[in-house]
């Protein structure tokens, strides 16, 4: 079985944060999103043989190193394709080629997910959904019994509140490929005048494809500042107790914390909610509700729901921030 993991876009609702890192190897405490979407699937149906991750043109080596690095620790082979353009989730599917076949699981990279109990694969395809109070801001499915019949994007009357979450199971690749090339080809677009994936689904669900549903009981946004920052903290509240893997000297942490691996907080009061990642450098500072990137310093600062980026430098701060990578608030040092 293959996961293909579309990754492709700019995640420009997280700059500065993405303007040098792909939005899905961001860490949330401790671990890049895109590990823990492996990790969640790898456990859960714990059949994959490859990963394809779906890239964008100018994505480097490093980002393909990190990648394989992480298929290698559950046992995965990692392969890539390219999306030269931003053409809709379906133009993206199609980037894996010859990959997009026999049974797949496609992932968007821009969530967090958890799933109680192993799906049921027994269909043509399987759509996770998660049951929200808003359906009008999500799409849909329409079901008749345990089967999908129809997709709806954002009703405007209540006509289902499963909302779709954004991942996918097909039994047959092939069968997927052959409608996305079938809109490609004749040219049919929906919402942003993109290819959309879920109209090669709906062709294939009328073609008599059998869909059913399977759930997750979280769905974590990461998409923005805001929604990354509440994410961190719904993961630190299940995490954090156990994630002290830094060097805590004359400090005080107040719990939910987490100190990665090379991280150094000396005279400094960290927490409550607060990520610290590996190798940034906490000194006679406060520091909570907030999230510190690798090998960032925090010196004499008190920051309270911030965002600090890997390699910046804060000093004699206080208040909240949200900056970028090798970025410098306070005096020169």
């Amino acid at each position: 079985m293959k996961l293909i993991v579309p990754m492709a876009g700019r995640g420009t609702r997280l700059r500065p944060h993405t303007h040098v890192t792909p939005k899905p190897l961001l860490p949330v405490v401790g671990r890049t999103m895109v590990e823990r979407i492996v990790e969640t699937f790898a456990t859960a149906i714990g059949d994959f043989d490859e990963a394809v991750f779906i890239l964008g043109p100018d994505f480097g080596d490093d980002v393909r190193e990190q990648l394989t690095a992480i298929c290698e620790r559950f046992g995965i082979e990692a392969s890539f394709g390219v999306q030269s353009a931003a053409r809709g989730t379906a133009h993206a599917i199609a980037q894996a080629g010859d990959k997009l076949a026999g049974e797949c699981v496609l992932v968007f990279a821009d969530t967090l997910f958890v799933m109680d109990s192993a799906p049921d694969l027994d269909a043509d395809a399987v759509v996770w959904v998660m049951e929200v109070e808003d359906p009008s801001r999500f799409g849909v499915v329409v079901k008749d019994g345990d089967r999908i019949t129809d997709f709806v994007e954002k009703p405007d009357t209540p006509i289902s509140n499963e909302a779709i979450v954004g991942i996918y199971y097909v039994k047959e690749g092939e069968r997927l490929a052959a409608e996305i090339a079938y809109l490609m080809d004749h040219d049919i677009t929906g919402k942003g005048d993109e290819f959309q994936l879920t109209d090669a689904l709906d062709r294939m669900l009328k073609d008599g494809a059998a869909f059913k549903t399977a759930r997750v009981t979280e769905w974590l946004d990461c998409g923005t500042i805001p929604a990354i920052k509440e994410t961190s903290q719904v993961v630190l509240g299940k995490e954090g107790e156990n994630r002290k893997e830094g060097t805590v000297e004359n400090s005080q942490l107040i719990e939910p914390v987490f100190i990665g691996e090379g991280a150094v907080v000396k005279d400094s009061v960290v927490g409550p909610y607060a990520a610290i990642h590996g190798g940034a450098t906490i000194t006679e500072s406060a520091v909570r509700n907030s999230i510190v990137f690798g090998d960032a310093t925090i010196d004499g600062a008190a920051l309270d729901g911030s965002m600090v980026g890997h390699s910046a430098d804060v000093r004699g701060f206080a208040g909240t921030l949200n900056i970028g990578d090798h970025a410098t608030v306070g005096p020169e040092v």
